[in-house]
């Protein structure tokens, strides 16, 4: 069976975008067809500034939304990635692979140091070295498939290229993974920058719909979405980014198509109306099996612990034979 690898850094709370765009299809799709991991990837928060409360907080709540959102700890693996030891352990072996000038090629942190260094500060060493960390996250379980955005796709390619030069230097040790652009059932923008995608760590929190959002606050929020020039609901993501983007989520939530769905609205305020409703049906169930995981704990904790001793299985022989072949001393 393949092996799919996916992970969710705990950075901000989780998004209507994380759910149409990923954790929807992880639940429907992927723990079924494959030998799925689904892991809260708390260490790559750790390369900024950050709350160690809220960290801990924000990968709690992340694991405890995938549950409500469907995955099934007896179909998948769900675990933290500072659970098991053999991210970090691998990660030091591929630094010793990758170079200084691969790291900096980086788009993510030739964008992220230039921010920073416009403000006249600087950034952490693991912001350079992270894309190794996520690395070894694949692969250390010999992941065949990582479901990407196009943002991710350079350090999926990072981690073919470290595997290749490992497997030529020290011996065979791990499949070359592949980069997979799952079908996504909706890009879905920031409701006031439809041109920007609507990401967990903005800052512009009334063009994102958060998970947990109360329904009336999803509404407003949807009702308050920037639209376009002229009256008439066309679908067209190049002039009219504001209406596609409603469309779009739309189709999404009630698995229609959104051209289609153009020609049934005469205004922007029934779209908008349309809308919010079916985002606040969508994510009712969502909201209600959260609400019934947080009245147990233990029971969340114990998904967590069992997945992580499963991912700790599947990693430790093959992270111990990387041990080997790099010339490291067996322990007694």
């Amino acid at each position: 069976m393949t092996r799919v690898f996916s992970g969710v850094k705990p950075t901000g709370h989780l998004t209507l975008g994380n759910y149409l765009g990923a954790m929807r299809r992880w639940a429907d799709v992927d723990q079924h067809q494959a030998d799925a991991l689904f892991c809260i990837v708390d260490l790559h928060a750790l390369t900024v500034d950050h709350d160690p409360a809220r960290v801990r907080r924000l990968s709690r709540q992340a694991a405890t939304l995938l549950l409500a959102a469907g995955l099934d700890p007896e179909l998948c693996t769900v675990f933290v990635q500072s659970h098991v030891d053999e991210h970090a352990r691998l990660s030091y072996l591929l630094e010793c692979v990758a170079t200084d000038g691969e790291m900096r090629r980086m788009i993510q942190y030739k964008e992220k140091s230039a921010r920073e260094q416009e403000r006249g500060g600087s950034v952490r060493l693991s912001l350079l070295t992270y894309p190794v960390l996520m690395a070894a996250d694949i692969l250390a379980y010999g992941a065949d498939e990582v479901p990407v955005g196009d943002d991710q796709t350079q350090h999926v390619e990072l981690s073919r290229d470290l595997a290749v030069r490992f497997n030529q230097r020290y011996g065979l040790t791990f499949p070359v993974p592949r980069a997979t652009r799952p079908q996504v059932a909706a890009r879905v923008m920031n409701l006031q920058d439809p041109t920007s995608k609507m990401g967990k760590s903005d800052d512009s929190g009334p063009g994102i719909v958060y998970l947990l959002d109360e329904p009336d606050v999803m509404r407003k929020k949807v009702m308050r979405a920037v639209t376009d020039s002229g009256s008439d609901v066309v679908y067209d993501r190049e002039t009219r980014p504001g209406v596609a983007n409603l469309l779009e989520i739309l189709a999404a939530c009630e698995g229609g198509d959104p051209e289609e769905l153009s020609g049934a609205y005469g205004s922007y305020g029934a779209l908008k109306k349309d809308t919010a409703e079916a985002v606040v049906e969508l994510l009712r169930p969502v909201q209600e099996r959260h609400k019934e995981l947080c009245a147990d704990p233990g029971h969340v904790d114990g998904v967590l612990r069992a997945g992580a001793e499963r991912a700790r299985g599947m990693a430790r022989p093959r992270v111990d034979a990387a041990y080997r072949a790099i010339g490291l001393l067996p322990a007694g």
